[in-house]
């Protein structure tokens, strides 16, 4: 065990001290040692080996935290989108393909008919290019249609491919029935199913008219309510056509309002895979707020792993956190404070400062339901403790009414920190001394390296896909407060970024990042709670060793640096529980306090 002190006097002595502990080894010379995992020595100088509060598993010192089961698909599969203009085709398109290649390492692409279509006749087209009469418009969209089943094929001739989405409206049977001939022409023998997406609740609609249409090329820098005009012309002229996918189609899933599904003929892992990943994906706009626990104690020494509790910068920004979940996330936007799915409540403020009166204000106004996840770990669920949790009525999206905690707290074992193994309770330099190699095969390849006895990020991986589902299908607005290895998945899973890249983000201390996914990405912002010059002194003066520089974007600037914020007009530190959205501050890479170590 780490931390396990030995005296060595003489090398006369080393046959007596092989009788009292054959798994430590004797020393050449008089000194103390440390004994590190596997019955390595260490001089006193690394003292700061003892781990006094080791994240233990459950299940064992040498068992696998969570089952670990890998699958491979066989067979090629195109997707065929169908449905009338903005009822959500791109986003559940998008969203199957992001999910397929990020966590099971299927390569999927998307052929976007519109972008084709854009390119042989320009954007901005007027609705009437859309009529069905129209047969110069019909044969110019039939040949966008042409260009991208080609393009889809030719993709899926590539070796080690699996995937392919053909997004477009396919509104009748006889537009279908050419793609589907088509793709027998080509001979490359891919499943294929249709995947409709049926909208028929006006509020959801005009919704995705104004939020996702309208910043699309064709109607970009336009007039809105021209913008909106024209588009439902248009929408029109698809729907004196529209055939519903039926029966006669061959395999397909339909989606009514994100509500209802109708499964038919399905076949296979692949597309019984994408089965279930729509039936818990929504077009409703939501946000995810991402934080890591506030500074542990294991922060402060530059350790990884452990199950230590917060340091006092660490409950400083616990409650700072309790105010923002109150003030920014639970707080109805001004927008929607007519919505029917928030409530009136009068908080319970006895845990608060009588003498506040921006409190009392807080507590009388308009929220909306949100939810709370944590790791099992100390320091997580330490953070949370100030949250507070009201008790409302509230009715469910399926028309249900119950109950509702605010901020209920819900401990997740899938959140926990990626697991160091004989690392746990290191520091880098430390690892790089007692196991420079295995320190080295991590530098080489962070996202598969596995610590000894412990996970890779490719692990970490495979057990959040179910979290990640679970984000796609919940409605209200989610904290997540776990751990930077976590957070790096999460973040990189619905930022669009390459997952051999995610290891290498930084998600500082003190910050919660507020991801918007939409149809044609996710919008992002950073709210910096406690900066740096606030912390006390921690006693890491120096950066410690990090495992990899962090990625840079294409500005040269570090993932972690991108709309940060921090009340720099409070110099004094007089208003320590106020926040500014509005100011930037950067934070540097491989800054030891705002990014210190982790897994």
């Amino acid at each position: 065990m780490i931390g396990t002190r030995i005296k060595t006097s003489s090398p006369n002595n080393k046959e007596e001290e092989k009788k009292e502990s054959t798994h430590h080894h004797s020393a050449a010379s008089s000194h103390d040692v440390t004994t590190a995992p596997m019955g390595i020595n260490l001089p006193m100088s690394m003292a700061t080996t003892y781990n006094p509060m080791p994240h233990k598993l459950s299940e064992g010192e040498n068992a696998t935290p969570l089952e670990v089961i890998g699958s491979t698909a066989t067979d090629k599969l195109v997707i065929i989108m169908v449905g009338l203009p903005a009822t959500g085709k791109t986003h559940i398109a998008k969203r199957i393909c992001r999910f397929l290649s990020f966590f099971h390492d299927i390569p999927a692409q998307i052929f976007n008919v519109g972008d084709y279509r854009r390119q042989l006749c320009g954007a901005k087209l007027p609705s009437d290019f859309y009529d069905p009469q129209n047969s110069e418009g019909m044969a110019a969209r039939l040949m966008a249609c042409d260009a991208a089943i080609n393009d889809c094929m030719n993709y899926l001739k590539q070796d080690g491919v699996r995937v392919a989405a053909l997004d477009a409206t396919n509104s009748t049977y006889e537009r279908r029935c050419h793609i589907v001939a088509t793709l027998k022409r080509m001979k490359i023998g891919c499943k294929r199913m249709f995947v409709e997406s049926v909208c028929d609740d006006h509020e959801l609609l005009e919704e995705n008219i104004r939020k996702v249409k309208l910043s699309t090329p064709d109607y970009r820098d336009m007039d809105p309510e021209a913008a909106i005009a024209d588009f439902h012309q248009r929408r029109k002229n698809y729907m004196t056509v529209y055939e519903p996918v039926a029966e006669r189609d061959g395999p397909h899933v339909k989606i009514i309002n994100s509500k209802q599904f109708i499964v038919h003929s399905i076949r296979g892992y692949l597309p019984l895979k994408v089965v279930h990943f729509v039936m818990n994906l929504h077009t409703l706009p939501r946000t995810f707020y991402l934080t890591r626990h506030g500074q542990s104690e294991y922060n402060v020494l530059g350790k990884i792993g452990g199950d230590s509790g917060l340091s006092a910068n660490g409950l400083e920004y616990a409650k700072r956190l309790a105010k923002f979940a109150a003030e920014r996330i639970a707080a109805v936007p001004e927008k929607d404070n007519d919505s029917s799915t928030t409530t009136n409540i009068t908080a319970d403020t006895s845990n608060t400062n009588d003498n506040s009166e921006e409190e009392t204000t807080i507590a009388t106004k308009k929220e909306r339901p949100c939810r709370l996840w944590t790791s099992t770990l100390r320091r997580t669920k330490e953070t949370s403790q100030f949250i507070s949790h009201n008790n409302f009525e509230h009715e469910f999206d399926n028309g249900d009414t119950g109950q509702w905690v605010q901020f209920r707290p819900m401990a997740r074992r899938n959140l926990d920190e990626l697991y160091a193994g004989v690392c746990d309770g290191m520091t880098y330099k430390e690892i790089e001394q007692v196991f420079p190699e295995e320190f080295q095969r991590r530098q080489d390849d962070k996202l598969a390296y596995r610590y000894p006895r412990g996970e890779s990020y490719m692990d970490v991986t495979l057990r959040l896909e179910p979290l990640a589902q679970e984000m796609e299908r919940i409605r209200e607005p989610v904290l997540v407060i776990a751990h930077q290895g976590i957070l790096r998945i999460l973040y990189a899973y619905f930022m669009g970024l390459d997952r051999k890249d995610a290891p290498y983000v930084s998600i500082p201390l003190n910050n919660v990042i507020e991801l918007t996914p939409h149809a044609y990405g996710c919008h992002e912002s950073r709210s910096c709670l406690m900066h740096k010059l606030e912390m006390e002194n921690d006693g890491q003066d120096e950066p410690p060793i990090t495992s990899m520089p962090m990625i840079t974007t294409k500005n040269n600037r570090s993932y972690n640096s991108n709309k940060t914020a921090y009340n720099s007009s409070d110099p004094d530190n007089t208003n320590k529980n106020k926040y500014d959205g509005n100011s930037n501050i950067h934070v540097a890479a491989n800054d030891p306090i705002m990014n210190a170590p982790s897994c």
